[in-house]
């Protein structure tokens, strides 16, 4: 991997550990020799992403949407900022840089564009990691949701063990390297083995 793409939240009124972690997570980022894709904003965790990467020396690339690149949105000190025209061609383009993908917490469009992903990795569209950086604990309640959509048949277990989780960024990115996508269950999922 020489890329990550962060999908996290922008809201700014949120628990101080929340943003320490998005700080150090894109300082990690950057003294790891990886670049840092993500949506392109100032507020919130995205702020404290790109600025961690930032003060690190690291190279970050934002990708906003027109209506978002507004001077109260935007972060002006970035590597590059690219901009596009609608959210499904941002989408688009985070993905075609990255090449692998951390979420964080965040709201409807983290979730969003965190479940897009999987998704397209449960029916073989890629093969690259895919990484929750479980900061106070955020995602359980989404990951007892996903254990009970397994419990329920909706979903093969190594759908679930896709997802790379860790409470810590070293922890994560360590998980992340050793990633394994699980083909089999593409096949199966794909019925590819079926006539």
């Amino acid at each position: 991997m020489k890329t990550i793409g962060i999908y996290c939240g922008s809201a700014d009124a949120i628990h101080p550990d929340y943003k320490l972690a998005g700080r150090t997570l894109g300082r990690l980022l950057a003294e790891s020799g990886l670049t840092l894709i993500y949506g392109g904003g100032k507020t919130g965790l995205m702020g404290a992403v790109a600025d961690g990467a930032l003060e690190a020396g690291g190279q970050v690339i934002g990708v906003i949407v027109t209506s978002m690149n507004t001077p109260a949105l935007a972060h002006n000190g970035l590597t590059r900022l690219e901009v596009t025209g609608d959210m499904h061609t941002r989408k688009a383009r985070m993905y075609a840089l990255a090449e692998g993908f951390i979420a964080l917490p965040g709201g409807f469009g983290t979730f969003d564009e965190l479940f897009e992903t999987i998704t397209w990795a449960q029916i073989g569209e890629h093969q690259k990691p895919i990484g929750l950086l479980n900061v106070r604990r955020y995602f359980d309640p989404l990951l007892a949701m996903v254990l009970h959509a397994e419990k329920e048949g909706f979903l093969y277990p190594e759908h679930r063990q896709m997802i790379c989780l860790a409470e810590t960024p070293q922890e994560l990115l360590a998980a992340m390297r050793r990633h394994q996508h699980p083909a089999e269950a593409v096949r199966r999922w794909m019925r590819q083995d079926q006539p």
